[in-house]
């Protein structure tokens, strides 16, 4: 019996999929939004408006993807990896044409009942494009040039896409997120280990650049910089972001202030306190305590992902769990060094938490990819 025969035969079917969802996984993933909508609460004074009861919406909205998505075969995703990939490509074009405008950037499309912000959907199709590629390819051309280049080709164009909105965050983390995927493919290290070699060439340029006709960066870009190698330099400019983080992070202790309790959120000291900060606003009213069950529900979450990855002998499925687990790892690690003074401010919000639709939904659907890769794959010895 060939392989594909086995795995037809050995996959539930029909309702009995529901049975074999990853449901720990599930559970752990409402309670990371559970925690988001009480703090969504919180920091609007104790009502439900206006962030909290749309979050609850859109988690019920992609609660529902999830589900849909993990019900259709894996064999389906792997096949539309490449139209996916197609369409966030289109999706990013058009946004340099005719997207709309927000906060300085040029991220989203504006659809009427929703934002819809195409580089949230490139890092999840990035990952299935990359996953089918080396599904499709022979494992012993995984380290030839050609074979490395086009992925790398995959990898670049929708990061320079993003680059140009700008988005700097998410062109790292999709640079990231490719990067990892194709080392767990099985992609020599020496490739790597010249990436690197080039990315610290390419950081020296990027600071010789500085003040010349030949600038690669954007001037808020390099304020950022400075501010995450001296805050104190300018606490009330572009240091006050931080600096301001960093007293709410301090100020939580050991069990915090309590539940509506933080002063840094409640008397609007702190920024974006329902995006990219919120993790300041957790630790702030529930110490070191809420911090670091969040943090722990985070690495149960990719715990899950990566025991159901090693479990499956599907190359395609095995290789998209891994790269949606990558990808989600990204999101919180980022996020978490960003306001903690770890890294420079980039706008990446904190995944399952932040206030957004965008983010939230294609999030759950990535999930749903993992679930149907779960659901799936096949059961007992050949």
């Amino acid at each position: 019996m060939s392989y594909l025969e086995y795995n037809v035969k050995h996959v539930p079917s029909g309702p009995r999929k529901v049975l074999y969802l990853n449901w720990p996984l599930a559970i752990l993933l409402a309670s990371v939004a559970a925690i988001g909508f009480l703090m969504l609460y919180s920091v609007a004074g104790g009502s439900f408006s206006p962030w909290a009861e749309p979050q609850i919406k859109r988690f019920a909205l992609g609660f529902a993807l999830m589900l849909i998505v993990a019900l259709v075969p894996i064999w389906f995703w792997r096949n539309m990896a490449v139209v996916g990939y197609g369409v966030s490509v289109a999706l990013l074009i058009a946004v340099e044409l005719f997207g709309a405008v927000g906060m300085g950037a040029q991220r989203w499309i504006d659809l009427g009942f929703m934002r819809l912000q195409p580089s949230e959907l490139m890092k999840i199709t990035l990952v299935m494009l990359l996953a089918a590629y080396y599904d499709w390819l022979p494992i012993k051309k995984t380290s030839r040039p050609f074979w490395v280049f086009l992925p790398v080709l995959f990898v670049l164009f929708p990061t320079f896409l993003v680059l140009r909105q700008p988005d700097l965050g998410t062109a790292i983390l999709l640079m990231t997120g490719g990067g990892l995927v194709m080392f767990m493919a099985g992609v020599h290290w020496a490739y790597f280990a010249a990436v690197l070699a080039a990315a610290g060439g390419l950081v020296t340029a990027v600071f010789q650049s500085r003040g010349t006709s030949w600038q690669l960066l954007k001037d808020y870009q390099f304020r950022r910089i400075d501010t995450f190698l001296d805050p104190a330099s300018d606490p009330l400019g572009a240091g006050y972001h931080i600096t301001q983080s960093k007293i709410a992070l301090g100020s939580g202790g050991w069990t915090g202030r309590g539940f509506m309790q933080g002063t840094q959120s409640r008397l609007n000291f702190l920024p974006e306190k329902h995006t990219d900060f919120i993790f300041t606003t957790l630790a702030e009213e529930f110490g070191f305590i809420g911090a670091f069950s969040l943090l722990t529900l985070y690495a149960l979450i990719i715990a899950f992902c990566v025991a159901s990855a090693l479990q499956n002998r599907d190359r395609f499925a095995s290789l998209l769990t891994l790269g949606i687990a990558t990808t989600f790892f990204l999101f919180f690690a980022v996020n978490m060094s960003m306001v903690m003074g770890l890294a420079p401010v980039v706008g990446v919000p904190l995944p399952l938490v932040s206030y957004g639709g965008s983010a939230m939904l294609i999030l759950m659907i990535g999930f749903g990819l993992v679930q149907s890769a779960h659901v799936h794959r096949p059961r007992g010895a050949i």
